[in-house]
């Protein structure tokens, strides 16, 4: 799909779900044959022509400038996020190179320095598609334990994240609010989609969960947006049992991102982590406990700690 059908699809979504009450629109009593506001309605609030307004709606136009753009996001009452998304879609047939195949994304030699640094700390880096390109020890122990930590090393084997939270179990029972969770990862698919309209791989996840997962279909025609960028969820691990975690997405622009989770000082949730860390050492780091040594009575000078 390109940017300006993904356009038209956005404002038909988001003018349905605003009722004419919402932004003061008299209705007189009248019954309403579909549902939010007209076209007409839309096009007025926006100071707009109802013609101009249609053609957007249909992707016949690819004229529309930042203003109008701007005004047709306050009369859809959207949100900082969501007018950075509609001008994305604007803009995306115009300078996006169309039928490049996307290059496998790989992690930079900085992401991979800052894994290690983050020892103690649960991190992940994800692709533009939310596949898991790499994660620190303590990142898959949290995420995603019952997987094999050296897939993201095969490009092909690549876990996605978006994909687990839908379509596995593990993963859905992890979060003990999963609708919040998973609108986030919709959310984020949603902008990305609209910055890579070409994309046919992007294209390819967001066919297979909706094929999948109902869920998923629903909230993806919704067309919220929600970026993954700092939120808390109370997780259930199945070691360490129940904590809250932040997990905050760190970026310096396009490329993989670094998600952690982090938790609060001194708090129930950093004694779960802290224990998890420990589960998870390898078994030739993790501190030896030794029984107290018993003197042996038939030794010179010995005698017994106990009678």
């Amino acid at each position: 799909m390109n940017g300006q059908a993904q356009l038209g699809d956005f404002l038909r979504t988001r003018r349905s779900q605003l009722r004419p009450a919402d932004v003061g629109v008299p209705t007189y009593g009248e019954r309403r044959r579909v549902p939010g506001l007209r076209r007409e309605e839309l096009a007025q609030l926006a100071g707009v022509s109802v013609s101009y307004y249609t053609r957007l709606e249909q992707g016949q136009s690819r004229s529309a400038s930042p203003e109008v753009l701007d005004a047709i996001a306050r009369a859809l009452q959207l949100d900082e996020s969501e007018l950075r998304h509609l001008h994305g879609l604007a803009e995306a047939d115009r300078h996006r190179p169309r039928n490049r195949r996307p290059v496998p994304e790989r992690v930079t030699e900085a992401a991979r320095q800052l894994l290690d640094v983050l020892g103690d700390v649960p991190a992940v880096v994800l692709g533009r598609r939310s596949d898991v390109l790499a994660w620190n020890r303590l990142g898959h122990a949290l995420f995603a334990g019952h997987l094999d930590p050296d897939t993201p090393e095969s490009v092909g084997e690549r876990p996605n994240m978006a994909r687990l939270v839908f379509l596995d179990h593990h993963t859905r029972e992890l979060y003990a609010d999963w609708p919040s969770k998973a609108r986030a990862v919709v959310g984020n698919l949603r902008l990305v989609a609209g910055q890579h309209p070409q994309d046919g791989a992007l294209h390819a996840l967001v066919g297979e969960l909706g094929s999948k997962s109902t869920e998923f279909a629903s909230m993806w025609a919704d067309h919220r947006i929600k970026p993954c960028t700092v939120a808390a969820y109370e997780m259930r691990h199945p070691l360490v049992g129940t904590l809250t975690v932040v997990q905050q997405t760190l970026s310096h622009g396009p490329g993989p991102v670094v998600v952690v989770a982090t938790t609060e000082a001194d708090s129930p949730s950093r004694a779960a982590l802290t224990l998890l860390t420990q589960a998870t050492l390898p078994s030739t780091t993790r501190p030896v406990t030794q029984e107290p040594r018993r003197a042996d009575p038939a030794l010179p000078g010995s005698r017994l700690l106990a009678d």
